[in-house]
């Protein structure tokens, strides 16, 4: 404690210039701070500071140690501001931001937050444009992919995989495609990317030297839920989360394909602007979603698919 009495010290009469000012935030006489400063420099051996009857300045020395010592005090500001924090009991309202098909995963688990948090209110923004959230005042969102923005804390939720489906109707009229070649053959539900405006390609994995099969498009939509209705509806082969095939591939309404020859992992993340002081209501949604949306592998394993696969093939 004696040295970190120095160190505030030494701090405080740098940024303020003297002894005297350094006193009157501290609470000390100008002649204590002075003491506790020179000590301080007995201590280190080092002259921290070039003194005159009129001015009071840093050494070469001081100035270095000056950095090194405010980021410590300013992690012990953080220790004491997060302990008090704890004491608080979270409340008030939070903006929530997620993909429109988050909500499969999002809603179930809502109640029991609400439950043990009742003076915490959510605002859920739910759709597929990528927010800016210091600039748009968001709290915290779900994404996935890349996240770039170094200003963001990132916490892994939940991985899934893309994966190819129709619907045995459709595929008992054209046939179910082997291999990726087999696909220019077929009608395709393509996703246009709201920001991008490009469509998401598929993801197969080919062998050496084969080319992109040729995707008949006969339809794009920029959201996931529409691509899955069309799906459903017989008019082709979409490429979806695997959260949102479960329940139709589960009924038989949807028949996996190509499991084999798809090589596409995906993450959801829970992001949120970086801060020094991050408030009880944000913390306990970020504890919260880490824990209850947090599952090892994904919703359907390749096992759980290949046998609806095969029935139709």
């Amino acid at each position: 404690m004696d040295r970190i009495a120095g160190l505030s010290a030494f701090v405080r009469t740098a940024d303020l210039g003297s002894f005297a000012a350094a006193g009157r935030v501290l609470g000390l006489s100008p002649s204590a701070v002075g003491k506790a400063v020179s000590k301080l420099e007995s201590q280190l051996e080092i002259r921290l500071f070039q003194r005159s009857t009129r001015s009071l300045r840093l050494t070469e020395e001081g100035r270095a140690f000056h950095e090194r010592c405010r980021r410590i005090l300013d992690d012990l500001d953080d220790a004491h501001e997060s302990l008090l924090r704890t004491r608080e009991k979270p409340r008030g309202a939070i903006r929530l931001s997620c993909p429109i098909i988050a909500y499969h995963l999002l809603l179930p688990v809502l109640p029991a937050f609400m439950a043990r948090y009742p003076e915490i209110t959510l605002d859920l923004d739910f759709n597929d444009r990528i927010v800016d959230l210091i600039e748009e005042g968001v709290d915290v969102a779900i994404r996935s992919g890349e996240l770039p923005d170094s200003r963001l804390m990132v916490r892994a939720l939940r991985p899934f995989r893309l994966l190819l489906a129709a619907t045995p109707a459709y595929l008992a009229r054209h046939g179910t495609p082997r291999c990726p070649r087999d696909l220019s053959d077929h009608c395709s539900i393509g996703f246009r990317f709201p920001n991008s405006g490009k469509i998401q390609s598929w993801p197969l994995r080919r062998s050496k030297g084969e080319p992109d099969p040729r995707l008949n498009y006969v339809l794009t939509c920029n959201n996931m839920e529409a691509l899955r209705g069309a799906v459903l509806r017989d008019l082709g082969i979409g490429c979806m989360p695997d959260f949102l095939a479960e329940a139709p591939v589960l009924a038989g309404h949807l028949v996996p394909l190509l499991l084999d020859h798809l090589d596409a992992p995906g993450q959801f993340n829970l992001i949120w602007p970086s801060s020094r002081h991050l408030s009880p209501k944000v913390r306990v949604l970020v504890d919260f979603l880490a824990e209850h949306l947090f599952i090892s592998e994904p919703c359907l394993s390749t096992s759980e698919r290949h046998p609806a696969s095969g029935e139709n093939a």
